[in-house]
């Protein structure tokens, strides 16, 4: 029987990658590091703002990869990444795999009082009723989304991309650097990076009187006279965190960094960066970063090797696991 052979596996022919407008140059860095172009495809607007898509070239039987984080404006690249994806199921692809870097409406993922909707579980049955057979996604803000979904669905971190950036610096000098988590949520993720960069953590204790705003109350763990490394999954206004920067500088910390995956930036986001006492930010590109939005202080590092990895062992059906552990 040649059911299972090895000539059943899916090859590099059978592989294809869409661009939507959200991050089409990190699509073009994931096409580039597989070898292979882009897919045709366009993505327009009808006069009455509707969005148009049309994809160029066969797709039937084909693997299809859609990258598209739902990033500002999010409403428009939810919609475009669900029309995608109807429009290469309806045009018989055998898998439509959506890449979502950045996954939107993830910090509305409970119900925190009365009357209020869970729109992340909304966004996760949208997708699947579209026609997505698997997600590839980053950092969710909460990790349990990933139940959200009955399709496969491959939560990868940026942990080791950004703590490698801090490594020369800081890895010989423990006593010198700090990993230092923002709230009591955060204790996981600043834990990882600190374990890659065998660093001890301290922990911010703060109480939020209203959505993006917070109050630092206490810090937990040894800091003065340290270098700072301040490791979040986003950052939104960057108002709490600047907020949190300043008052560790403020209490004796000697520099402040910013380690975050997602840079949404959003409203005056640079603007509170570029006054406060931070020294660097370092995110990723799971988000496009505007012209208007590259400041001095910031330095991305791009995730299209990661996913680009990704793609091909699930495209040749090899084992991910490596990929979660490792962040490499």
């Amino acid at each position: 029987m040649s059911g299972c052979s090895s000539s059943s596996h899916i090859t590099r022919g059978d592989l294809i990658v869409f661009a939507g407008n959200s991050n089409p140059e990190l699509a073009e860095a994931v096409a580039k590091s597989l070898g292979i172009e882009l897919g045709k495809v366009e993505v327009k607007k009808f006069a009455d703002s509707e969005i148009n898509v049309k994809i160029n070239e066969a797709v039937r039987g084909k693997d299809v990869y859609i990258i598209q984080p739902t990033s500002y404006p999010t409403n428009d690249n939810l919609m475009e990444l669900l029309i995608m994806t109807d429009a290469c199921k309806r045009a018989s692809a055998r898998y439509v795999n959506v890449v979502v870097p950045y996954y939107g409406y993830a910090r509305q993922d409970r119900k925190t009082r009365g009357r209020e909707p869970i729109s992340a579980k909304l966004v996760a049955n949208l997708i699947t009723v579209s026609g997505a057979d698997r997600v590839i996604t980053m950092d969710l803000h909460a990790g349990q989304i990933q139940g959200y979904f009955d399709i496969p669905l491959d939560h990868f971190t940026a942990i080791r991309l950004l703590s490698s950036y801090f490594k020369e610096k800081a890895y010989n000098k423990p006593d010198e650097y700090v990993v230092v988590s923002p709230d009591l949520g955060g204790v996981t993720r600043a834990r990882s990076f600190a374990d890659y960069l065998k660093l001890t953590i301290a922990i911010i204790e703060k109480r939020r009187p209203k959505p993006n705003v917070s109050e630092v109350m206490n810090v937990i763990g040894d800091f003065e006279g340290k270098h700072c490394i301040l490791v979040d999954d986003m950052i939104d206004t960057a108002g709490t965190i600047c907020n949190a920067a300043n008052y560790l500088k403020e209490h004796g910390a000697k520099e402040v960094s910013i380690a975050a995956t997602h840079g949404v930036l959003s409203a005056n986001a640079c603007q509170n960066l570029e006054n406060s006492c931070v020294k660097e930010v370092i995110i990723t590109d799971t988000i496009k970063l505007p012209e208007e939005k590259k400041i001095d202080k910031i330095k991305q590092i791009s995730i299209a090797p990661l996913l680009a990895e990704a793609i091909n062992r699930i495209n040749t059906y090899e084992s991910i696991s490596g990929l979660f552990e490792d962040g490499k």
